[in-house]
């Protein structure tokens, strides 16, 4: 059966000592400044890779296999960033798709760093002995607990409901204009128990069409129990609209 795949909001990029203000001014922050947690969780933000206000949308076909399973159809990315999926009979096969399309835009969505997170609390964590820091994102609903190695978010852990889940990126890529995780983890506990319920290991590969990184590929490894599945997804004939798409 076709698991579901949703992964929440995780990413932000590269943090340091080194803050660009308005694209020109550079500020050097301290661990002892008291906007520390928030400077470095936007500036980690701000470095995701994400498509700019000119992004015109795309098409491509998309091929979904899992175990002797096979489904093909045609996706649409829309300029708004709505989805359209034709050509899939399956429901569940189709929802699929879709659930993992929503959650690659949602990464590559524009959104300022005031609108999602003005109303936020960060708080500095611990550091390790390799410099890994840890900052607490408290809003009115959720408390986030980021973990940033090498200039990227390495982990993030969540209470949602009866469960925990911990996301640890293991590669990302550095496209020039921001990053994109590329190899990363979901293992989901029982928050009472601790208990792992189920790990998500993922790899996503990106190649660039015209002026923007698009994902050709995704390779999802589930775990639960003793069982073990794979399903790809794969996008080819690739067109930006506009472009004949």
């Amino acid at each position: 059966m076709l698991t579901k795949y949703r992964v929440p909001d995780l990413w932000a990029d590269n943090l340091g000592v080194w803050t660009r203000l308005n694209n020109s001014e550079v500020k050097v922050v301290t661990m002892t400044d008291p906007n520390t947690a928030s400077v470095l969780f936007q500036t980690a933000y701000a470095g995701r890779y994400t498509w700019d206000a000119n992004f015109p949308g795309y098409s491509a076909d998309v091929q979904l296999v899992q175990g002797t399973q096979t489904d093909t159809g045609i996706i649409r990315i829309n300029r708004n960033l709505s989805i359209e999926i034709t050509g899939i009979a399956d429901e569940e096969v189709q929802e699929g798709i879709y659930t993992q399309l929503q959650d690659m835009v949602i990464h590559r969505q524009n959104s300022s760093f005031e609108q999602t997170h003005d109303k936020c609390e960060f708080t500095l964590g611990n550091t390790d002995a390799i410099g890994v820091v840890e900052i607490i994102v408290k809003s009115e609903s959720l408390d986030s607990h980021y973990k940033i190695r090498g200039g990227e978010i390495c982990q993030v852990s969540r209470a949602i409901a009866r469960n925990v889940f911990v996301i640890d990126t293991h590669e990302s890529f550095q496209t020039g204009a921001g990053y994109i995780a590329t190899r990363y983890d979901a293992t989901f506990h029982n928050a009472k128990t601790n208990e792992v319920i189920s790990v998500l290991k993922f790899e996503d590969t990106y190649e660039k069409f015209g002026d923007y990184y698009l994902l050709t590929k995704q390779v999802v490894h589930e775990y639960q129990d003793s069982d073990r599945s794979t399903t790809e997804f794969r996008y080819s004939n690739i067109k930006l609209l506009g472009d004949g798409a």
